[in-house]
C-alpha cells in the first residue's frame, strides 16, 4: 500500500503552480465536486467563502471561469470546487465531461470578500439556492472544524429534494452540534416520495418559522440574482438592518470591496407622495409610498375583497393598468399573472401615480 507522505516544510500554494485534480465526487444530477491538490505538496490558505478562477482548456481555446471554493481552509491539504452545469455552460460542462483525476489546470486566486471572517457575529443566517450553497458550505465546515459555539440557521432552496447539494453532509454536521439548524425548501417533492420539509417559494412567513430571531442575525446570501433580489425585498419589507446583509452571486463573485455592486433596492418612503386612481370607481386618492393599495381603497370607501392581508391567499388580486408598484408577496400570485399586470392589493405599495381596475 502506497502512503502519501505529508510535506510539513511546504509553503502555501501560489497560483504560479498548477492544480492537480485528485478526485471527482458526484453530488447531484449535473453537479460534482472537484478536489485539487498542489503537486509540490503546498497547502492552501484562504478565507471560507472565497473563490478561485480556473483556466479551462475547452475546444476552441481556453476560458477562465470563477468558482467559489466549497472546501474549508481548516482542511488545507486540498481545495475543492463544486460546480453545476447551467443551460449555456461551456467551462462547467467541460469539467463535468472531461476533467478527471491526474489532469492539471492553471488556477488564479484565491480572492473575494464574501466571508463571515470579515463580519464576526454571534448569530448567522445563511440563505442559498442551487449551487449558491458552496460558499456557505465552506463557512459551515470551518465553524464545525473549529468546534466553535456558532449559532447558524442554514436555509437552502432547491427545485427538488434530490437536488439539495451537500444535504447528507450538512445533516451529519447538524446531528452532532446544537448550533446548526437546517431549513430546506423545495419547489416540488419527488414523485412517490414523502417530503416533510418546506415547499414553495421562500417568503416572509417561512422565514419567521425558520428563524424567528432573524432580526438579530448577520445574513449571508448566495444564489441566482432573482432569488437574491427576492430575499432582499423580503428583508427590507420586514425592517431588517441591511447593513448586516451580505451577498455573493455565483455568476459574478466580487474580488474587492471597490468592485462590490451598489444594491439600489426599492424601499417605500413614508415621506414620498403617491397617488392611486381606481378607474372603475372614478376615485383618485393621494397617499404615501408606504401605504398599500388595499389600505388606500379602504380609506376611500372602496371595497377590494381580501383575506390574509399579507400576500398569501390571493383574494385581493386586481389588475394594474398604469404606473408601478412595489410588491413583496408570500406566494399568492404567479409570475405569469404579474407579467400580465395583476397585483395583490394588500402588499403592493404605489410608487408614484398608479391606476387599477377597481
Amino acid at each position: 500500500m502506497v502512503r502519501r507522505r505529508l510535506n510539513w516544510t511546504a509553503e502555501p500554494w501560489s497560483d504560479d503552480e498548477p492544480l492537480e485534480c485528485v478526485m471527482v465526487v458526484p453530488e447531484t444530477r449535473d453537479t460534482s465536486t472537484f478536489i485539487f491538490r498542489a503537486p509540490s505538496g503546498a497547502w492552501f490558505d484562504y478565507e471560507p467563502g472565497q473563490f478561485v478562477t480556473l483556466d479551462l482548456p475547452v475546444p476552441g481555446g481556453n476560458v477562465q471561469r470563477t468558482y467559489t471554493i466549497s472546501s474549508s481552509p481548516s482542511r488545507p491539504l486540498s481545495i475543492s470546487v463544486t460546480v453545476k452545469a447551467q443551460a449555456a455552460s461551456i467551462g462547467t460542462r467541460w469539467m463535468l465531461d472531461h476533467l478527471r483525476p491526474g489532469m492539471r489546470i492553471k488556477a488564479f486566486g484565491p480572492a473575494g470578500i464574501f466571508s463571515f471572517h470579515r463580519h464576526p457575529a454571534r448569530k448567522y443566517l445563511f440563505i442559498s439556492a442551487g449551487s449558491g450553497v458552496t460558499p456557505l458550505m465552506s463557512m459551515t465546515t470551518w465553524a464545525w472544524d473549529q468546534a466553535q459555539d456558532t449559532d447558524i440557521v442554514f436555509v437552502h432552496a432547491a427545485r427538488r429534494p434530490s437536488e439539495i447539494i451537500f444535504r447528507d453532509r450538512l445533516e451529519q454536521f447538524a446531528a452532532r452540534v446544537p448550533g446548526l439548524q437546517l431549513r430546506f425548501t423545495v419547489e416540488e417533492p419527488e414523485p412517490f416520495r414523502t417530503w416533510t420539509g418546506y415547499q414553495g417559494r421562500m417568503n416572509s412567513l417561512m422565514l419567521g418559522l425558520m428563524a424567528p430571531d432573524y432580526l438579530e442575525r448577520e445574513v449571508f446570501c448566495c444564489g441566482p440574482e432573482p432569488f437574491m433580489q427576492a430575499v432582499r425585498d423580503m428583508l427590507i419589507a420586514l425592517g431588517f438592518d441591511m447593513e448586516r446583509y451580505h451577498q455573493e452571486s455565483f455568476g459574478a463573485p466580487v474580488a474587492t470591496e471597490a468592485e462590490a455592486p451598489v444594491l439600489d433596492d426599492v424601499a417605500p418612503d413614508d415621506e414620498a407622495r403617491a397617488q392611486v386612481t381606481f378607474a372603475a370607481s372614478g376615485v383618485t386618492a393621494a397617499c404615501a409610498e408606504t401605504d398599500t393599495v388595499l389600505a388606500v381603497a379602504k380609506r376611500a370607501g372602496l371595497n377590494i375583497p381580501s383575506g390574509c392581508t399579507f400576500g398569501l391567499c390571493g383574494t385581493c388580486r386586481i389588475r394594474k393598468t398604469a404606473g408601478e408598484v412595489h410588491m413583496v408577496h408570500n406566494g399568492g400570485i404567479s409570475d405569469e399573472d404579474i407579467a400580465e399586470g395583476w397585483i395583490l392589493a394588500c402588499c403592493s405599495n404605489p410608487m408614484g401615480r398608479v391606476t387599477v381596475e377597481v
